[in-house]
């Protein structure tokens, strides 16, 4: 499918904006993995083959296994995969994510509340708003996964 614009260069500034949130959230004190857990599961919910692909690619890299990656999507059901904090962490992501037809229920935001503190929970919350925002462009604008000959330079 060919991509429909290239919105990166298009919207400039306002991409460079969203870096901008993506740099402060990497600094944020989140690790890096549980960050990337959570953008690769917003994608997968979202449908977004640009941002599933470099967000499981990065997992790779930092050792996630296979076998995480894998079940990820069944998460609820994988939970010896998954440490307490991850799976609070993935609920969240569903719910806020899904959040016209959650409406972030209380169970999910006191499971989050449990296991980071407001902080933690205020940045988890805008990485997971900043990942829709990066989900949305790519899907509105047909950005597709990276050539295999590029997503392993």
């Amino acid at each position: 499918m060919p991509q429909r614009s290239t919105y990166q260069s298009s919207a400039a500034d306002g991409m460079k904006a969203l870096g901008g949130v993506h740099l402060y959230l990497s600094r944020s004190g989140l690790p890096k993995p549980l960050l990337d857990l959570v953008y690769l599961r917003a994608s997968q919910i979202n449908g977004c083959s640009y941002c599933i692909d470099l967000h499981a690619r990065d997992l790779l890299k930092q050792g996630a296994s296979a076998q995480k990656l894998l079940l990820l999507s069944a998460w609820r059901e994988a939970d010896a995969c998954f440490t307490e904090r991850e799976r609070a962490a993935l609920a969240w992501t569903e719910s806020v994510t899904l959040v016209a037809d959650t409406h972030a229920p209380d169970g999910d935001y006191a499971a989050a509340a449990a296991q980071f503190d407001e902080k933690a929970l205020a940045d988890l919350t805008l990485a997971i708003g900043l990942i829709n925002a990066y989900n949305r462009m790519a899907i509105a604008f047909r950005r597709g996964p990276e050539s295999p000959d590029r997503a392993t330079a």
